[in-house]
């Protein structure tokens, strides 16, 4: 049995003033054939895992190609694009022929002529393939649905949790399910119901976790494969823009519709209930104060939508510049996106202390740049975090601390949102040692950060990622959907 395996991943906030090339991809996670690492990253889980079974099972040859990611950002460069699915399309012609292709992809990459690069990429890959070879794909719930992957593929999984702790354990699923098809043991059909609306949809609190709990509950039974909440990803203007079930069944369309409409409704019953609360950035820094001063610190004050993990620049300086202004101290900020300010930092070295300003240079919405005598606490060629098994690198990175003040700010080189306490740590700061820590996150940090947070209060400070669908200026997504519409179900 051959199967090739790639992975191509970045999510596209369309909205972004941040373009997304080439370099892109290879600043963050580039592995050319047979060099991925034996971590897994976001997005190429399926990879690893097929190599590690293909060390137990002796008829199952993998042929590995390329695998990359770029952090979320704006459009993504059509030649960027162009030529590394090429670049695979080609590795995938030289392995032919394959019995199956498995892929690590997003699902909300949109690139300079291009609304639906996954749907280009397995409509590509089945026209050279044939319909006799097993396609499958895993990807990430913030991404699109859409007919032609649907059309083009036999299987597709989705991460169930946000934040996304399983996406290992999908990829693991995803490739049982593709051996177990290649084997003759299921003949996989998949159903869709879009649930015409865009929402929030954390499963780190109710009434998500029940939610997915009993989807998770409800696979593996009957004949269902597999469930998939597709959430969505409200920063794309894409015609496919919203949220959708995916249910992949053993054969049985009907009962996969009826089970995907079922869940679907039970979604659609939970609109405007299920996002995280979010407090003004006052009301938001009142409230973490007032926790310090009860049981002390550190409290996570999460800077949702400057979140680079959704797209944006992540350099906006609205919560720390109140905090400044405040006389708030004891603070770690992770991170401010400011390539040069961290050339600046590497240039003076450890213990100097200059004027320096940073942060606040792409976009006015996202605040004004904090100018301001800091000493340089760290440098780092290379930062890095963890997210579960992965290992997220910050690029060229440097530690900051503002003078007369115990506010230390990480400067990075690559943009990436805040995953785990170890970004500080690695950097020589204590989480543990703070009152606030300010991260730029929506909710991923929260399966790293909860067990040393005291609280974990979420602001929303006004930033620049498009967080009111109702009033977004969508120019592509003309279908009617919640919140645009107050009621789409029966909307023409």
């Amino acid at each position: 049995m051959r199967i090739f395996t790639a992975s191509l991943a970045t999510e596209t906030n369309t909205f972004s003033p941040v373009p997304t090339d080439r370099a892109s991809f290879e600043m963050a996670f580039y592995a050319p054939p047979g060099a991925h690492p034996e971590t897994p990253t976001l997005c190429s889980s399926p990879v690893l895992v097929l190599r590690r079974r293909a060390r137990t099972r002796a008829d199952l040859i993998v042929i590995e190609g390329t695998a990359t990611w770029a952090e979320p950002g704006g459009l993504v460069n059509r030649a960027a694009y162009e030529g590394l699915r090429d670049e695979i399309l080609d590795q995938l012609r030289a392995a032919l022929p394959v019995d199956g292709v498995v892929l690590g992809l997003h699902g909300a990459m949109v690139a300079d002529g291009y609304d639906d690069c996954e749907g280009d990429l397995l409509a590509r890959i089945r026209a050279m393939v044939g319909d006799g070879v097993l396609i499958a794909a895993e990807m990430d719930p913030h991404s699109h649905l859409t007919p032609l992957r649907t059309e083009k593929a036999d299987i597709l999984a989705y991460f169930q949790e946000f934040p996304h702790t399983d996406f290992f354990e999908r990829g693991e699923h995803l490739v049982d399910l593709a051996l177990r098809a290649l084997d003759g043991e299921i003949s996989p059909v998949l159903s869709t119901f879009d649930c015409r609306m865009i929402d929030v949809f954390p499963t780190s609190r109710e009434p998500m976790r029940g939610f997915v709990d009993r989807m998770k509950a409800l696979e593996g039974r009957d004949g269902v494969l597999s469930i998939s909440l597709v959430h969505g990803f409200m920063a794309a203007d894409v015609p496919e823009m919203g949220t959708r079930v995916l249910v992949v069944t053993d054969g049985d369309r009907a009962k996969g519709d009826a089970l995907a409409e079922r869940l679907g409704r039970e979604i659609i019953a939970l609109r405007g209930r299920t996002a995280m609360p979010m407090l003004g950035i006052d009301a938001g820094l009142d409230a973490a104060l007032a926790v310090v001063a009860d049981r002390g610190g550190p409290v996570v004050v999460a800077d949702v939508w400057d979140n680079p993990g959704g797209g944006t620049a992540g350099d906006g300086t609205l919560i720390l510049r109140r905090m400044l202004e405040r006389g708030i101290g004891r603070v770690g900020v992770a991170t401010l996106w400011d390539p040069i300010a961290v050339s600046f930092a590497h240039g003076a070295g450890v213990g100097a202390e200059i004027m320096m300003r940073f942060g606040g240079k792409t976009c006015a919405p996202a605040g004004e740049p904090i100018d301001a005598l800091v000493r340089i606490m760290a440098v780092a060629a290379e930062g890095w975090q963890s997210f579960g098994a992965s290992r997220v690198t910050l690029g060229p990175a440097a530690v900051v601390r503002i003078v007369g003040t115990e506010v230390d700010v990480i400067l990075n080189t690559n943009r990436t949102q805040t995953f785990e306490p170890d970004i500080f740590s690695n950097l020589g700061i204590d989480p543990l040692e703070k009152d606030l820590l300010l991260v730029k996150s929506t909710n991923h940090f929260y399966a790293g950060f909860a067990p040393i947070a005291r609280d974990i209060l979420y602001v929303d400070a006004g930033a620049p990622y498009p967080s009111n669908p109702r009033t977004t200026a969508y120019r592509k997504l003309t279908r009617p959907i919640w919140p645009r519409v107050d009621d789409p179900w029966t909307a023409s």
